[in-house]
């Protein structure tokens, strides 16, 4: 029997001439359409996460802890503004660094009329949400400008310490840090004016942050135990010169500092993220391996249907190779007939996952509304549902298509059709035809 009678006889047993009732038909049709079904959500996920773990993982490194952190420390001298400029430009200058700027940080206490809360200040230069294009990029300025005032004493904030504090653009507030008196330590009482309010689109990552000038921070954080350091910008966070300029960088910087990558500052995070992709593709591609179960007992069907067929042909010289290809073949194409359908579906799916869960929203905020007004409540009392919280997650879904891992998923989905395929094609292989036609 040849490769090409043993592709027709496949041809033949999924598209039949003569139109029957058949249930192993129909067992093969509920097998494609539970492959392409599961991996709709195989894919949703695979892409949903790609892009989540990217947006975030992105915003940590480019306005967290950049590509690489240089911490300088001067025990208890006091580190200058021009001694941190001056370090700033003088690693500019290696090969491979694209951005260089100072900062320094510390924990301050945030006040106005309608509130406190604590808050994470940053003394960065007046002109990085301009120059810095992380930064132009991946923050919104929700009110005001972005734009800083190197002589005054104004403010960048977020989104979420403006909300707690009643904050709009231009409104006061006050920063209470702490100051050494005469050996004592007493608190420092600074009056801000709000410039703008800003969100990089995670509110768990600047909830906190209050931008202030480079000039005033070194003014209202005099204690020299707040962190002072210089971030670097690659091309890449994922260059392979990491490690070399970041070696090169310590050279540079001198013994009083110490060189920190991002993959070191944020290695849990990153490590957490990684983990979690990779558990969810396997309880997905769990899902898969149930689909593909269904072809073996399609294909048992298909056998115990088609026995008289198969008698015939080996009567005429079909072999037992040819047979079990012929049903290997079968079920091949079920599941790429399967895989046909499930990948543009999902990929459908995936780049329209913004407009779905809006619209699932809006349904169960109009469900929500008629609710609350059939038990005679309030609309005014009513605080409208959202299925994905800013605290935790991007404002917004982003999707990344994650080509290579689809490759790897497509071509692991046709090798679990396969493999369930095997024992019902080697079992129609092994029919032996006289006693098919003893039973006719």
């Amino acid at each position: 029997m040849t490769l090409l009678s043993s592709v027709l006889f496949a041809k033949r047993l999924v598209f039949p001439k003569m139109e029957k009732q058949s249930s192993a038909r129909k067992s093969l049709l509920g097998s494609l359409l539970c492959i392409s079904i599961s991996l709709v959500p195989l894919v949703v996920v695979m892409s949903v996460s790609n892009g989540m773990i990217e947006g975030i993982t992105q915003r940590m490194i480019a306005l967290s802890s950049s590509h690489i952190q240089v911490n300088v420390y001067s025990g208890e001298k006091k580190v200058s503004e021009e001694s941190l400029t001056s370090l700033s430009e003088k690693l500019s200058g290696i090969e491979g660094i694209v951005y260089s700027y100072p900062e320094i940080q510390g924990m301050a206490l945030a006040s106005s009329s309608k509130g406190r809360c604590g808050a994470s200040v940053r003394a960065v230069p007046y002109n990085l949400f301009s120059e810095n294009k992380n930064y132009a990029s991946l923050f919104t300025v929700l009110e005001g400008t972005s734009q800083l005032e190197p002589s005054s004493n104004n403010a960048l904030i977020g989104q979420k310490i403006a909300s707690e504090l009643g904050l709009k653009a231009g409104s006061k507030f006050r920063l209470i840090t702490t100051k050494n008196s005469g050996g004592k330590i007493v608190p420092r009482l600074t009056t801000f004016t709000v410039t703008g309010i800003v969100s990089c689109g995670y509110q768990e990552l600047d909830a906190l942050w209050v931008f202030i000038p480079l000039k005033t921070g070194f003014s209202i954080l005099s204690s020299s135990k707040f962190p002072s350091c210089v971030k670097l910008e690659l091309e890449s966070p994922f260059s392979p010169d990491l490690v070399r300029i970041s070696y090169e960088v310590q050279r540079k910087a001198g013994k009083n500092a110490r060189v920190f990558r991002w993959d070191e500052l944020n290695v849990s995070e990153y490590e957490n993220f990684s983990s979690t992709k990779i558990l969810l593709i396997f309880i997905m591609l769990l899902i898969v391996l149930v689909a593909s179960v269904n072809i073996f007992s399609a294909l048992i069907m298909l056998t115990m249907e088609r026995k008289r067929e198969i008698a015939i042909l080996k009567s005429f010289g079909a072999t037992n190779r040819g047979i079990c290809l012929s049903f290997l073949i079968t079920g091949f194409l079920i599941g790429l007939g399967g895989l046909l359908a499930g990948i543009p579906a999902g990929l459908f799916f995936s780049v329209n996952i913004n407009k779905i869960v809006f619209l699932f929203e809006k349904i169960l905020n109009y469900i929500s509304e008629f609710a609350y007004l059939l038990m005679g409540k309030s609309l005014a009392d009513f605080s409208r549902i959202r299925l994905l919280d800013p605290s935790f997650y991007l404002q917004t879904i982003p999707v990344s298509i994650p080509f290579f891992e689809l490759a790897l998923i497509s071509a692991g989905t046709l090798l679990l059709t396969l493999a369930a395929s095997v024992i019902p094609a080697i079992r129609a292989g092994k029919e032996k035809p006289l006693e098919t036609f003893r039973k006719i």
